[in-house]
């Protein structure tokens, strides 16, 4: 591959890299109807239980504390584990 091929295709990786965690769900600050449009598997019935839990218990301190929520399963979790945030910021 050519240096400039090289490059040209690192600069899309990274462009590409920048553009996946920007569009990652933060579960403690997305209201239910976000929740339930963008993570595969959650409906809006779950995606009221999120919003609930974290009302309820504060906010999450990681995406795997979405285990601690009725009817949310690992295989849920872990299709959208990836597109998922917990930041508290």
């Amino acid at each position: 591959m050519s240096k400039m091929k090289y490059l040209i295709t690192c600069a899309l990786m990274a462009v590409c890299l920048g553009l996946s965690a920007a569009e990652r769900i933060n579960v403690n600050q997305a209201d239910a109807a976000t929740l339930a449009a963008e993570i595969t598997g959650i409906g809006p019935a779950r995606a009221e239980a999120i919003v609930a839990y974290r009302e309820a218990h504060g906010p999450f301190q990681s995406v795997d504390d979405l285990l601690l929520v009725q009817g949310i399963g690992e295989a849920t979790l872990n299709k959208n584990r990836e597109r998922l945030t917990a930041s508290t910021r």
